[in-house]
């Protein structure tokens, strides 16, 4: 089918993902290059992003590994001009960096008046301006088209409050504050084909948050005991689950989607324990 017929299809378009190697990333590249698309990693770990950019060329796309470090300006520029000089244009963004920081976490047996504040600092500067710069220099290419989509990626934690996590609360809620901010002033500003939505997760085991849920056996810790239970589905997320999510909204399928936020989490956001 041609991009023309399936509104769900990415055939023809160039999608710029950051945090590609992550593991939500992994399940992102692999979708969108299945879907059509040419696929832009962009990742810390030169490593894993050439295994993105494999597996992603295994599916019959175009891809490329941009080894770059969402909040150095300077690296951002440099890999958005070599898409350019590849692909020519920018269609979607997805921005997937992010994650917590260990010490913006805090313990329930810690005072909870002496929160780190430096590291609270880092956690919003990876997850909210981490995700601000690349829509500044990714999306500025989408804007001047006319056409894209962006895609930030929030959390449960900006939706309910999620004990522990402070950092990351504090820059996911930012995240879907900007994610309308940004809908609003896109559209205003350059037509009704730019848009820019996020999808908030429910609990997904990824490396980040592996030791704050499983044990060394494997078995789930009374953390993550507790999100089962509270959510509807009786398990945690697979990160394909989030998927479809991701395809649609990038897709011209979803083209009057605006300034949303989708929360994709087994029910868990809607159930109240009882």
């Amino acid at each position: 089918m041609t991009g023309h017929q399936n509104p769900f299809s990415l055939e023809g378009k160039v999608v710029v993902i950051t945090g590609a190697t992550g593991v939500l990333g992994e399940a992102f590249v692999q979708a969108v290059a299945q879907a059509g698309a040419r696929v832009a990693v962009i990742g810390r770990n030169e490593e894993r992003a050439h295994a993105r950019v494999a597996m992603a060329q295994a599916a019959g796309a175009e891809a490329m590994a941009l080894i770059c470090d969402v909040l150095d300006e300077q690296a951002l520029v440099s890999a958005r001009d070599k898409i350019l000089a590849a692909w020519g244009r920018i269609d979607g963004l997805v921005n997937a960096a992010g994650g917590n920081i260990p010490g913006a976490v805090i313990a329930p047996d810690q005072d909870l008046f002496a929160a780190n504040m430096n590291d609270t600092r880092q956690a919003v500067d990876l997850n909210l301006f981490g995700t601000v710069l690349p829509t500044h220099i990714f999306g500025k290419v989408i804007a001047a088209q006319g056409k894209g989509s962006i895609i930030n990626i929030s959390s449960l934690a900006a939706q309910r409050p999620i004990t522990r996590v402070l950092g990351y609360t504090i820059a996911k809620t930012a995240i879907e504050g900007y994610t309308r901010w940004m809908a609003v002033e896109l559209a205003q500003r350059y037509g009704d084909q730019v848009r820019v939505n996020a999808i908030a997760p429910g609990v997904f085991l990824t490396e980040q948050n592996r030791d704050l849920l499983t044990n060394k056996d494997g078995s789930y810790t009374d953390r993550a005991q507790k999100f089962v239970n509270n959510t509807p589905y009786g398990r945690l997320g697979n990160p394909v689950e989030l998927t479809g999510t991701l395809v649609y909204l990038l897709s011209d399928a979803s083209g009057f989607v605006n300034g949303e936020t989708i929360v994709v989490d087994g029910g868990f956001n809607a159930y109240s324990g009882v």
